[in-house]
């Protein structure tokens, strides 16, 4: 800016010291566009729009920077224009030589005309110019986005379409197939037989038992056998830090289900989300267990919950609200404990598959292996395949996976689920109201840990 004129320099300073006068801005904004200066002169015509955003000589001037030739006539001079005519209009005699001068004026006056009418200006464009320097003209409503987004778009939750998985590639697990083909699988497959019995499909389903035994797989598995969509929903889909977007969540999710019926919705961990209420002190978290309770209701729908079928799996049932559990709601609860040994050769075989073994005895590894969740018979294939691995790295040749391997990585694993059977024995023994555990009593029974 060195080869400023010092008038021009003057006046930048004062706007710069005044930056609300939006009529000085407006003068300095003409200097510039009289010197060819069009993007300082749209820059200031911008920033006088900012302070003043309905004045129609900043619109008029930034019309005209935006739209002027490079070489634009002295704004400067318009003043005399007027002034010109006046004088003519008294003295009859000076008349001529003032008359000459304003008439190369007159169609730089006029010119502006044509080009300032507002409808035609692309105010798009000539935000694009200056957005470094004035931030967007109008604001969009993030909430009122975001309100459209989760409740109008289905894509808002993660559904998984009908799989593959079936209660077929549940290895073993006799018995737990048996009642959830009873209590939940056989009403749905035959209509007729439900119609004839008076069979409700109203409720759902309650998987507890110790971590790591599939309760998520055999969820899926229901979801399969059904030819269902599957919906997982857990804490971290439901929580909010906004008071009621917690409990819409919950509406929208099972509304979803609604629209993409046949569905299974599957709660994971429900001890985190419908946990008891009297001993939960934030009201929030008291909220959300409501508006489940409402919406396993269906009441919130005309339609109720027809097609929408609701599993959920926790470790700690004991600690859901037992309003969670009355008839109509999750009124059907099934103990999934350990891997029996035909599951536990299913899973090793399957961990195993695809790793260098050679002459496993899979029998003596399933009885090494007793009471060991799936996720420990998973880490137990890791380790031996570890051990196998370094001594390969120590000599350098390949050395395959053997019965020994993995016979002493099952002696250093101890059962994870030895702690959740010593937690659940007083639970059994002591809180069994209502035979809610029994199945669980008849298990340690069986196992002699009474």
């Amino acid at each position: 800016m060195a080869d400023e004129s010092p008038l021009i320099r003057s006046l930048r300073a004062a706007v710069a010291a005044a930056p609300g006068d939006v009529p000085l801005r407006l003068h300095f904004a003409e200097l510039l566009l009289a010197e060819g200066r069009h993007d300082e002169a749209v820059a200031e015509a911008a920033v006088a729009l900012q302070h003043a955003p309905g004045d129609a000589a900043a619109r008029a001037l930034m019309v005209r920077a935006m739209g002027m030739p490079p070489a634009p006539a002295p704004v400067s001079e318009e003043p005399a224009a007027p002034a010109a005519p006046a004088e003519a209009a008294v003295p009859v005699a000076p008349a001529a030589p003032v008359e000459s001068a304003p008439v190369p004026d007159e169609p730089a006056k006029s010119a502006p005309v044509p080009e300032e009418p507002a409808p035609s200006f692309d105010w798009d464009a000539a935000e694009q110019q200056v957005q470094d320097l004035v931030g967007p003209r109008f604001l969009d409503d993030p909430q009122a986005d975001g309100a459209a987004g989760t409740a109008g778009d289905a894509a808002a939750w993660d559904v998984d379409a009908p799989g593959a998985v079936r209660l077929a590639d549940v290895g073993g697990m006799d018995e737990v197939k048996e009642r959830l083909e009873a209590a939940f699988l056989a009403p749905m497959r035959n209509p007729e037989l439900r119609r004839l019995y008076g069979k409700s499909l109203r409720g759902g389903l309650l998987l507890y038992g110790p971590p790591g035994c599939g309760k998520t797989f055999i969820a899926r598995a229901v979801a399969g056998e059904l030819g269902a969509n599957f919906l997982t929903v857990s804490l971290s889909d439901v929580l909010d830090m906004w008071i009621g977007a917690s409990e819409k969540n919950i509406h929208d999710i099972f509304e979803t289900a609604r629209r993409q019926a046949p569905c299974v919705v599957f709660l994971d961990e429900l001890d985190a989300l419908g946990a008891k209420r009297s001993r939960t002190h934030h009201s929030g978290l008291r909220n959300v267990v409501n508006q489940l309770l409402t919406e396993l209701d269906g009441i919130a729908s005309g339609a109720g919950n027809e097609g929408v079928f609701v599993l959920a799996a926790t470790n700690v049932p004991w600690d859901v609200d037992i309003a969670l559990r009355r008839p109509g709601r999750l009124d059907r609860t099934l103990l999934v404990l350990p891997p029996d040994a035909a599951a536990r050769e299913s899973i090793l075989r399957y961990h195993l598959r695809e790793r260098p073994i050679e002459a496993v005895d899979l029998g003596k590894l399933v009885k090494a292996t007793e009471d060991f969740s799936g996720a420990d018979l998973a880490h137990v294939c890791e380790t031996a395949a570890e051990a196998a691995l370094l001594d390969s790295a120590r000599t350098g040749s390949v050395r395959l996976i053997t019965t020994k391997d993995l016979l002493g990585a099952a002696k250093q694993i101890k059962p994870s689920t030895e702690p959740w059977f010593a937690a659940a024995r007083n639970v059994a023994m002591f809180a069994n109201e209502g035979g809610l555990y029994d199945d669980l009593l008849a298990h340690l029974k069986r196992k002699r840990k009474l």
